[in-house]
């Protein structure tokens, strides 16, 4: 039974460069009809970003890249970012700018299996994050759910809207990465510099409170939020495949990596897409 109702029967027929086949109603498009190991033709370039923007997370199989291919495919959209954590220095690569993802039966924390996006601690959180996966358990497991950000707040009353329109709330790295990494306040609802959507921007991994009201209201309303952003209305579940790739646009998509594989394997590499401005309120 394949992964949705959509397949690649279901192409857009708004692209002519390159085939994409929409994963699910708000989120996700599977492209194909392009080799990621060679460089990209103007017009494909404009197409996959385009795709990019109106699909929030674009996925890929059978691409078997190179770290050089991989860091070509992030520089089309933006500067290799850093990340955040301290803790990144115990997984290096021979190339600085691809950081190693790789779990087995030694892995004693499985990172991601935690509604977030990509350190929204930081003053201007990554544009967004490119994973490729070579490796994966044999008999299934390890899957990314994707959740749209836009359909979430779509979803919300309009009294809702209004009430959290204008507010700030914190975001704390020390709460994931520990000692020694920052926090930033950002808008509860910010608009997407590219698709000028409306989106809500707090996430269960990073968003400590909400700022100037009480404790509890503000423990209510997060808590509320964070059961409302992970609705399975508005998600999609990747299956991922050996060589396989997920990019995400981490401003208006929040992910969930499913740690249900351990002991098996789970390798790969990501990169990250620098920030491109700190997120606007809408």
């Amino acid at each position: 039974m394949p992964d949705s109702l959509f397949t690649h029967d279901a192409l857009d027929p708004s692209y002519s460069e390159i085939a994409v086949a929409p994963s699910s109603p708000h989120v996700g498009a599977e492209i194909s009809s392009i080799d990621l190991t060679c460089a990209l033709s103007d017009r494909q370039l404009e197409e996959l970003r385009r795709a990019f923007t109106e699909y929030l997370v674009i996925f890929f199989r059978d691409q078997e890249i190179s770290f050089e291919d991989h860091v070509r495919l992030a520089e089309y959209f933006g500067s290799i970012g850093a990340h955040v954590g301290v803790t990144t220095i115990s997984n290096p690569t021979e190339d600085p700018r691809v950081r190693l993802f790789h779990y087995d039966e030694t892995t004693s924390k499985i990172s991601g299996d935690i509604w977030h996006t990509d350190q929204s601690c930081a003053e201007k959180p990554p544009l967004g994050s490119i994973l490729y996966n070579h490796t994966l358990p044999p008999n299934g497991g390890g899957d990314t759910i994707f959740a749209s950000m836009y359909a979430a707040y779509d979803a919300l009353s309009d009294r809702m809207k209004s009430y959290l329109d204008g507010l700030m709330a914190l975001h704390d790295g020390t709460r994931i990465f520990g000692p020694g990494t920052p926090a930033a306040s950002h808008p509860v609802i910010v608009r997407h510099p590219d698709s000028g959507k409306k989106l809500i921007y707090v996430n269960d991994a990073f968003t400590a409170k909400i700022n100037d009201v009480p404790p509890e209201e503000s423990e209510a309303i997060l808590r509320f939020l964070y059961a409302h952003c992970a609705r399975p209305e508005w998600s999609y579940r990747f299956r991922w495949q050996p060589h396989s790739i997920a990019f995400w646009d981490n401003r208006c998509a929040h992910h969930y990596a499913v740690s249900d594989y351990w002991p098996a394997v789970r390798s790969g590499f990501r990169v990250q897409i620098d920030g491109m401005a700190s997120p606007v309120a809408g």
